[in-house]
This record gives C-alpha cells, sequence and structure tokens, in this order.
C-alpha cells in the first residue's frame, strides 16, 4: 500500500506538469514589465510637468540643429544699399487692407530676395477681413515666379484689444490719441521684437494707408545714410471736381520752447500731440516746410517722427530705440521712439521736399 503512494506521488505525468509549471514560472519572472504599465505606473507617481517643460526638451531631436555663427560687425546699413546687398524688412501694423497700398509695395525697385516683410493685425471684425486679403494678395505673389516672392514674411494676430474704433474720426480724436498711440507703439513693439533678425540691416516702417511712393523709396533715403530719416507724408483730394494735395502727417517736427514749457508744466503721465488747437506748441512741423521747387533731398534735423513711412537703420533699433507706450518725456510711439533715439545719441532727420501719399479715406 505504501509502495503504491510513492509510486503516484513519483508519476513521470505529475512531475512533468511540475516542471513545466516551474518553466512558465521563471520565464514570467524574467520578462520586462509591459510599456503600458510601465507608463502608468510613472503617470501616477510623478508630477505633472508637461505645462512647465518644453515638449522640444523632452524629446530631443534625432539629429541635432545647425549652431549658427554670426560676426554682427560685418553687418552693414550703408548710403549704397543694393551695392552691398543689405537685407531690408518692410514693417507694417495692418489695421485694413487697402489694395493701393499693396500695389505701391509691389513697385518698390529693390530687389525682392533682398526684403523681408513682416505685419501685425489687431484682434477685430476689420483684422479678419485685412488679414483675408492679405493672404490672397500673398498667395499670388509668393506662389508665382521665384523672382518676384519675397525672401520672408511674417503676420502675427496681435494678442490686445484695440482701445477704440478705426475710423478715421475715432482715430484722430485727441480724447482716444493716449489710448490709441500706446496700442499702436505696442503692436510696433510687437512686430519689431518677432521680426527683427540678426542679418537685417534696414527697417522700414510703411503704413498701411500709404497707396503712393516713387518706386525708389528706400535706396532715396538710404542714400542718406542717416539713422532715422522720414519723408513728408500728404493726402491727395478732390475739390470741386480737381485734385488737390495737402499736408497729412503732423508728427515730424522740430521742438520749440513754447512746447518744452508745455511739458514742465504738465503732469508725469500727460502727453503732448501736434494738430490740435487745445495744445498750442508753435512747433516748426515738417508737413509745412516743403518748398515745392526745392531739392528734394533737402535735409532737416527732427525731434520728433511719424511712422508713415519711417527708414531706421536696424543697429538704432538694437541699440534699444523702440516705441514708448508710455509718456517718455511727454511724448508716446513714434515722436516718443524720436526723443528714445536722440537720449540714445542718434539724430532723426526729415525729408520735407520728399513726398508720399496717405489713403484719402
Amino acid at each position: 500500500m505504501g509502495a503504491s503512494r510513492s509510486l503516484q506521488r513519483s508519476s513521470p505525468m505529475r512531475l512533468l506538469i511540475a516542471l513545466i509549471g516551474l518553466l512558465l514560472f521563471l520565464w514570467w519572472m524574467i520578462q520586462p514589465p509591459s510599456t503600458s504599465s510601465s507608463s502608468s505606473a510613472l503617470n501616477i507617481n510623478l508630477p505633472d510637468i508637461s505645462s512647465a517643460t518644453p515638449t522640444a526638451a523632452l524629446h530631443p531631436p534625432k539629429k541635432a540643429p545647425p549652431i549658427l555663427h554670426i560676426t554682427m560687425n560685418n553687418l552693414s546699413a550703408t548710403a549704397h544699399p543694393l551695392r552691398n546687398q543689405e537685407r531690408l524688412l518692410i514693417l507694417t501694423p495692418l489695421a485694413r487692407f487697402y489694395d493701393e497700398y499693396w500695389q505701391n509695395l509691389l513697385k518698390l525697385d529693390y530687389p525682392r530676395h533682398l526684403i523681408e516683410l513682416g505685419f501685425i493685425v489687431p484682434k477685430t471684425h476689420g483684422g479678419n477681413t485685412a488679414i483675408a486679403g492679405l493672404q490672397e494678395a500673398l498667395r499670388r505673389v509668393q506662389n508665382g515666379s521665384k523672382k518676384h516672392r519675397f525672401s520672408k514674411v511674417t503676420i502675427l494676430r496681435q494678442d490686445f484689444d484695440t482701445p477704440i474704433g478705426q475710423t478715421e474720426r475715432e482715430r484722430h480724436a485727441l480724447k482716444a490719441q493716449k489710448d490709441r498711440r500706446a496700442a499702436m507703439a505696442r503692436a510696433r513693439n510687437s512686430l519689431l521684437f518677432t521680426t527683427l533678425d540678426p542679418g537685417i540691416a534696414w527697417v522700414l516702417w510703411l503704413d498701411s494707408d500709404i497707396v503712393e511712393s516713387p518706386p525708389s523709396l528706400f535706396q532715396d533715403l538710404a542714400m542718406h545714410n542717416k539713422p532715422v530719416i522720414v519723408p513728408n507724408c500728404f493726402q491727395r483730394y478732390r475739390e470741386n471736381g480737381a485734385w488737390k494735395e495737402r499736408p497729412y502727417d503732423f508728427n515730424s517736427w522740430q521742438d520749440s520752447e513754447t512746447a518744452q514749457n508745455l511739458g514742465r508744466t504738465m503732469k508725469e503721465d500727460d502727453i503732448l500731440l501736434e494738430g490740435y488747437a487745445e495744445l498750442p506748441t508753435y512747433r516748426a512741423l515738417m508737413a509745412y516746410q516743403r518748398d515745392e521747387k526745392g531739392d528734394k533731398h533737402t535735409e532737416m534735423l527732427l525731434d520728433g517722427v511719424g511712422g508713415t513711412a519711417l527708414l531706421v537703420k536696424a543697429e538704432i533699433h538694437r541699440d534699444g530705440a523702440m516705441f514708448p507706450t508710455f509718456p517718455f518725456y511727454h511724448l508716446i510711439e513714434t515722436e516718443g521712439f524720436a526723443k528714445m533715439v536722440r537720449r540714445l545719441g542718434h539724430q532723426p532727420y526729415g525729408l520735407p521736399n520728399y513726398l508720399v501719399y496717405h489713403y484719402n479715406e
């Protein structure tokens, strides 16, 4: 009876089953855990860092990106930009898209492979319309022959609201100027800081309502080789069936003792503005210095500048000259920019006899 139980306990079938069970157990023990179970455990135990760490930092590229070496001392902005193949950045705050502006831009005769464009569009219904018109115009050019394409185009959408309406009357009301000009300065700075790369030699600020200028606008301004220079901005209009023209931009001026004394009596956050009877500054406005028979390259020193067609050597912006969004010596936006340029040791200039024309609403 005892021998029979011993034979049952050690039968070949039971030994085989036990061996297979042992091998399965050992196989299970030595297998690595599955990816899904591992990830689940890590996600439970580790803090969520996705909001604090850029995705690129968590997933390094398989191939290291190139390292650029740029010698800024070799960058030139001279009186002969075409000869030296100097790159131009044209920047436009775009509240409305005028086809006349675009056609005028296309007529500029500087080689397009040396031109980059930058636009910033407000978060408004009008901005939606403007960006649609701009994109369609760009599509036709950038999908055309390589010779006619611009080197680079950047379109920004503002991340802040426009404080006032966009009709001409609303834009030019005195009570709206501080908020309006501050928002314009903010938009200009956003556009500038985003698009100014190390290879740019010149920056041309060209408003979206400049609809007529000489095709050689950039070269004509650059030939003066000034750190900051601005032409005179006029406007064509019809009166009694005849075309006439009148000064439009009053932000380019030479300062006056009257204006300086007025500034001394103002509160710290007040701003001085031109073209308003409530603020008689008696400055010498470039708009009224035009000599119809005079040389179009006649220069005048300026203390304030407008931004309708403003050429700046890129090194001036890199020095720190930006558009104040706050009262800077009682000046703001482009006029504050001119003041900042002078505080940095540079001199703005104007060309009273050289005209560009503003859209007539």
